[in-house]
């Protein structure tokens, strides 16, 4: 497929309330079907940025799965998002990828945001992940990865990565820029979804969802209204840039440690 139709969904999220933001992104998604190739959802989608796992974590194979499965096989479309996953007697903060066919790949955020504790409560993950979908190479990454270059760094091996937030407003100048410096350096498009609104810990979050080609270019920014866009991306595009372009030849060779 050279044309992935990408779906960004920015809106409220109601704090520790599995069902009642099931019910609201589902209301979202009506209409959908046979309009889009992948459905982007927040960091932490069904409950807020929670920082109690004992209370909303669930295994893999639970009830927000079971709804994305659902969603992604009506859709005829991928569907992806963050939740608080448990496992083998710990807690991730896991982005989970699922296919139409209702098969998943996941991430385990691998920058928790020491600032708000979530170091120790959830464990940090240790393996990049790339996902192969309908003939794109898509990297996921989960809001505070953002800041970190390295790990994200493209070695020739996606064309488009994923950024999913719960990223406060306060911040939203570095969320803008790294947003444009990541797709800048890795040649690459990136999608970057947030939440709007006020979590139960007063932190406001202003959106500015955002995509942006593999120039650095904008072409698509939400701003801080709830929304659910579509834009159109072109593998054929990226790839006769990269042509014309190929910057990525002249970049440093690396191994990526990670402590395990």
């Amino acid at each position: 497929m050279k044309k992935m139709r990408v779906t960004s969904i920015q809106n409220v999220l109601h704090w520790e309330n599995e069902a009642a933001n099931l019910n609201m992104f589902a209301e979202l998604l009506e209409g959908l079907a046979g309009n889009t190739d992948l459905v982007v959802l927040p960091e932490m989608f069904n409950s807020g940025f929670s920082m109690q796992p004992q209370k909303i974590a669930q295994e893999l194979q639970g009830s927000t799965v079971t709804w994305m499965r659902a969603q992604a096989k009506k859709l005829n479309a991928a569907i992806c998002g963050s939740i608080a996953v448990s496992f083998e007697g710990d807690f991730f903060n896991q982005f989970i990828f699922v296919h139409p066919d209702g098969s998943i790949d996941v991430y385990n955020k691998r920058h928790c945001f020491r600032m708000s504790g979530e170091h120790l409560v959830y464990r940090c993950g240790n393996v990049r992940t790339l996902i192969q979908y309908r003939g794109w190479r898509i990297l996921p990454q989960v809001c505070y990865d953002l800041r970190f270059a390295v790990f994200s760094r493209c070695q020739n091996d996606y064309d488009l990565v994923l950024y999913v937030a719960n990223w406060p407003q306060a911040r939203r100048t570095p969320w803008r820029c790294l947003l444009q410096a990541r797709a800048i350096e890795n040649l690459s498009y990136v999608v970057g979804v947030n939440r709007i609104g006020v979590d139960a810990n007063d932190v406001a979050y202003s959106g500015d969802s955002m995509v942006i080609d593999f120039k650095g270019d904008i072409l698509f920014d939400a701003q801080s209204q709830a929304l659910c866009h579509t834009q159109i991306l072109s593998l054929d595009d990226l790839e006769s840039f990269r042509d014309k372009f190929p910057a990525w030849k002249d970049a440093d060779s690396y191994q990526l440690l990670l402590e395990q």
